[in-house]
């Protein structure tokens, strides 16, 4: 059975068999003995994005006491859920993140960004032009969909459907706003466009 442990571009979290090309964690130990998630997937503050394999590292998956693994499709849909570079297994991504807004320093982001992406327990949204939305942020066109290259390209946990032109009109911005400006700073995420599945 699937562990409840695949990140959404919405930030939720669900039981999904796949794992995509990106794990990470929300600053602690979110699941129970029975490997359940529970209310503190939403408090913590350093929602990080790791490397799957680092340093030969071997981890248990939801193992008791320890921090619970989370996956994402790509970093796309990581930095859309309100997760931004590892500091450590992704030092020089995170160099670069951090240096697109300013060089703030870990704990300062990590509470910009923790304001920025949550609404009680949903994810904070803002509107935008479709046009002024930079590559690699998500939008709802009903439902989630990457912005990349002139395309917005819907995305489920098993892919990326079929793309379209990038048109004009105010959308609803998932992306958190501070990644957002990290993106039209320079930032360019690893996107999975090469995992195709259903809308």
């Amino acid at each position: 059975m699937a562990l409840q442990n695949r990140v959404l571009a919405t930030g939720e979290i669900v039981a999904d068999p796949a794992r995509g090309l990106f794990m990470g964690n929300r600053g602690g130990c979110l699941h129970d003995g029975q490997r359940q998630l529970g209310q503190a997937r939403w408090k913590g503050r350093a929602w990080i994005t790791c490397l799957l394999a680092f340093k030969g590292r071997r981890r248990q998956l939801m193992a008791p006491g320890h921090y619970t693994e989370l996956f994402f499709l790509d970093e796309a849909v990581a930095l859309a859920a309100g997760h931004r570079p590892c500091a450590e297994c992704r030092r020089a991504d995170f160099k670069v993140f951090q240096a697109a807004l300013g060089g703030v320093r870990a704990p300062d982001l990590d509470a910009s960004l923790h304001a920025a992406r949550l609404d009680g327990r949903g994810q904070r949204r803002f509107v935008a032009d479709l046009r002024d939305v930079p590559d690699g942020a998500f939008v709802d066109l009903q439902g989630p969909h990457l912005k990349w290259q002139g395309q917005v390209h819907p995305c489920s946990p098993a892919g990326y459907g079929a793309a379209r032109s990038v048109g004009a009109g105010m959308v609803s911005v998932m992306t958190p706003a501070p990644t957002v400006h990290a993106l039209h700073a320079g930032y360019v995420p690893v996107v999975a466009l090469g995992r195709r599945g259903p809308p």
